[in-house]
């Protein structure tokens, strides 16, 4: 039996990851009924991160399996009782965008996983984005990005 990958090395494995989705060698696996992006290590949204906390710290912090909640087909993780009750009275206000796909992706008209340090919350809606090299040339123009993202955004979720 192998010993699991740590965060680090799975981190690290994305990019060749992606790289093969986009050439076609690779094809990522179904997202679940609401196309909600998944870790790749078991339906887990947001590689586990709370999403409430963003809005309630302002910052990524990793969320607990004793605070978990199934919604959309996926697994979301909270960092405490409180945040997880927030959302489930209100999931649509603390979901990420795009079902947690790469904002700047969506734009450009396809998806693409995430890393949970790069976010921002714009017009009170959590957006992610695949690194921080990406979020910065999504900064270039957030607002045409959500336009654009916005706008092929049912085509790609039709297509998950």
């Amino acid at each position: 039996m192998t010993a699991p990958l740590s965060r680090r090395t799975l981190l690290a494995m994305l990019p060749a990851a992606a790289a093969l989705v986009a050439s076609g060698t690779l094809t990522p696996a179904p997202a679940a009924a609401d196309q909600v992006n998944q870790t790749l290590l078991g339906g887990v949204a947001i590689d586990g991160y709370d999403p409430v906390a963003y809005f309630t710290q302002g910052a990524p912090v990793e969320g607990s399996s004793a605070h978990a909640f199934d919604w959309n087909g996926a697994e979301w993780r909270f960092a405490s009782a409180d945040h997880l009750e927030m959302f489930k009275a209100d999931p649509e206000k603390y979901a990420p965008a795009y079902g947690g796909y790469c904002a700047w992706a969506v734009s450009q008209g396809y998806t693409a996983s995430i890393d949970p340090e790069a976010w921002k919350i714009v017009d009170g809606s959590l957006y992610l984005n695949y690194n921080r090299e990406i979020q910065k040339r999504w900064e270039t123009d957030i607002s045409g990005f959500i336009e654009a993202a916005n706008a092929n955004w049912p085509k790609i979720k039709s297509e998950l």
